[in-house]
């Protein structure tokens, strides 16, 4: 979650604040569904 939300951040925050904490909230919700994922699939 951390990493994707850092890469979201740094990717828009070539474009303007706004898109930076737009793109930054979508990996970190990809970062939490790839963590559930790997722990659903790996884990158990």
């Amino acid at each position: 979650m951390t990493l994707l939300g850092w890469g979201g951040w740094w990717l828009g925050s070539m474009l303007g604040v706004m898109t930076a904490f737009v793109l930054s909230s979508i990996g970190s919700l990809l970062g939490i569904f790839l963590g559930w994922r790997i722990n659903r699939d790996y884990l158990e």
